[in-house]
């Protein structure tokens, strides 16, 4: 399961010109899932990007979790996070997780997350237009 977390100020997501998802401020979470990922990785990492402590504290120094500070998740599948470019300039995307068995662990991964924060999600398998407005810029990668 591989995660890109970035902090974030407005961000969206739309299908087709509809917005599915939108937050004012919190975490874009990109997430990817592979044949052996498992619901003990769900959780792990679900626990760890909410307790990140990526925030501003009252001196301006990242010290503070979203728990903290505030805000909403929004959650986009990507299974292009695990594109393996090994081979020439084609990305072959073998090591991600299958449609059907992904789409469940994407919905239990924001399952996981609603347990803490709020989140918005876009829609599994669509082609979803992001706009992302990153403070810091933070961007932080986590594997498990």
């Amino acid at each position: 399961m591989r995660v890109l977390v970035q902090r974030s100020g407005n961000s969206s997501v739309c299908v087709d010109g509809n917005t599915l998802g939108q937050i004012e401020h919190g975490l874009v979470v990109f997430v990817g899932f592979t044949d052996g990922d498992t619901l003990e990785n769900i959780s792990y990492l679900a626990r760890k990007i909410v307790n990140l402590r990526i925030f501003p504290d009252q001196d301006g120094v990242m010290n503070k979790s979203i728990l903290d500070f505030g805000g909403k998740i929004l959650s986009i599948s990507q299974f292009t996070l695990y594109a393996n470019c090994q081979k020439g300039n084609r990305p072959s995307y073998m090591e991600a997780m299958n449609h059907h068995e992904a789409v469940h662990f994407y919905e239990l991964f924001n399952d996981e997350l609603r347990k803490y924060v709020e989140v918005e999600t876009g829609e599994f398998g669509a082609d979803m237009e992001v706009s992302i407005t990153n403070i810091g810029p933070t961007t932080i990668w986590l594997e498990r």
